[in-house]
């Protein structure tokens, strides 16, 4: 029977999110097939890591494509989003903490195509009078994607359930997101700037550029 190539590199993140320097071998048998068969499949290390971060990005867009983010109310389209991506978290979660990925030009022009479709999300959002306006949409998008990849993490060492992902994802970002009629913009600090900070997941391509 033909080894499924998505089964054998979700079983790989499994392992590597958790021990980031493990073996192939040890791969390999949480896999569920022979150190031989693995190096078929992803000849080295480099070729594996690689194929993760592409297998994430499509699952990202696929997620991005089941919430069509593009439509509607954009509360409405954050909460499809979050349903569509939690399934999938712990490769975000590799996507995030995975600092070789980004020495790819083709895993950089497929994460600037997802990051760019969350930021006009939130941009619309703002628009429309539903996120708050003090918070860039880069960052929106930087700190939405990075609590996705937080909850992969919480999930594979037992902090969150599986079943409480999407509620506790989508109430602890939207409690700090949605905009508050009642609440004033603060005032910028004396000798501040208005611009605002990058995501500490500084090794990601910087969204805030034109």
């Amino acid at each position: 029977m033909a080894t499924d190539r998505d089964t054998v590199l979700e079983a790989a993140v499994g392992v590597l999110s958790r021990r980031p320097t493990a073996h192939l071998d040890e791969i390999a048998r949480a896999a569920g097939i022979s150190r031989a068969t693995l190096h078929r499949l992803f000849p080295g290390r480099d070729a594996l890591i690689r194929e993760i971060g592409l297998l994430g990005l499509r699952r990202f867009a696929t997620a991005l494509d089941t919430a069509v983010v593009e439509q509607g109310d954009a509360e409405a389209a954050l909460r499809r989003l979050v349903d569509a991506s939690v399934p999938d978290a712990t490769l975000c979660a590799f996507l995030a903490g995975e600092n070789q990925l980004y020495e790819h030009e083709d895993i950089n022009d497929l994460w600037e195509v997802q990051i760019a479709r969350l930021h006009a999300l939130f941009l619309r959002g703002q628009q429309q009078g539903v996120f708050r306006i003090e918070l860039s949409a880069a960052w929106l998008s930087e700190a939405f994607f990075d609590l996705v990849a937080g909850v992969g993490w919480a999930i594979q060492d037992g902090r969150l359930a599986p079943r409480d992902a999407a509620f506790s994802l989508a109430e602890l970002f939207l409690g700090g997101a949605l905009r508050r009629p009642d609440v004033r913009t603060p005032a910028p600090l004396a000798g501040s700037t208005t611009t605002p900070t990058h995501s500490t997941a500084d090794h990601r391509p910087d969204t805030d550029k034109p």
